[in-house]
């Protein structure tokens, strides 16, 4: 339906699509048509949810026996997800997560394979955490932040050896004995212990 009045809002609409370019428009159709599949797939959100629910039901079955077997071993925290939050959750308690965060990024330098990256890489994470004064400096002593630095003129994946050691020993013998005896890990611990009585009552 046309409208000839003059000033009329929906003559001026009018006016002003037919001025956008023909591309757009046969844009904005198709993602209208786009969105009208989408919406219409109920079967899509529902596979989700479901995938979701099955995930957590085994992170539920195995968090138990986790959680115990963090306290066998400092390896054995460190092996574990949940392990390494709970523990960077309790370092972050004593101002002391660059530690950790040290450690996973030395980690996660050690997967990359580019050269280029490997670079600019080893030199961010010994700018962040390991020279002097740096943002988050661990706690290593002068002769291993030297060598870190030598390193760096032929960065390869294994320049932070020696500074990711010395930080994880740091952990293992300080950190670590401090989260086994936290108010924390006990609670957890006292919960993972009463799931696995009640599982066995139930068998």
């Amino acid at each position: 339906m046309s409208c000839w009045v003059p000033g009329c809002p929906a003559l001026s609409m009018c006016r002003g699509l037919a001025a956008l370019p023909i591309t757009f428009l046969e844009r904005a159709k198709d993602l209208k048509t786009r969105l009208g599949i989408l919406l219409h797939k109920p079967e899509l959100g529902h596979r989700i949810g479901t995938s979701g629910k099955l995930q957590l039901g085994s992170r539920r079955r195995d968090s138990s026996r986790e959680v115990l077997e963090w306290r066998e071993s400092f390896d054995q925290l460190l092996k574990s997800k949940s392990g390494v939050t709970a523990f960077h959750t309790f370092l972050k308690t004593e101002f002391s997560e660059e530690n950790l965060d040290f450690w996973l990024a030395c980690e996660d330098f050690k997967k990359t394979r580019s050269k280029t990256k490997l670079a600019s890489k080893a030199n961010r994470i010994f700018e962040e955490f390991v020279q002097s004064e740096a943002p988050r400096e661990v706690n290593i002593d002068h002769e291993t932040r030297e060598i870190t630095r030598k390193n760096l003129s032929g960065a390869t994946s294994a320049c932070f050896n020696e500074a990711q050691a010395k930080t994880r020993t740091l952990m293992e013998k300080d950190s670590y004995p401090r989260f086994l005896k936290s108010a924390s890990y006990q609670d957890m611990t006292k919960q993972a212990t009463s799931r696995g009585v009640s599982k066995r009552s139930h068998t």
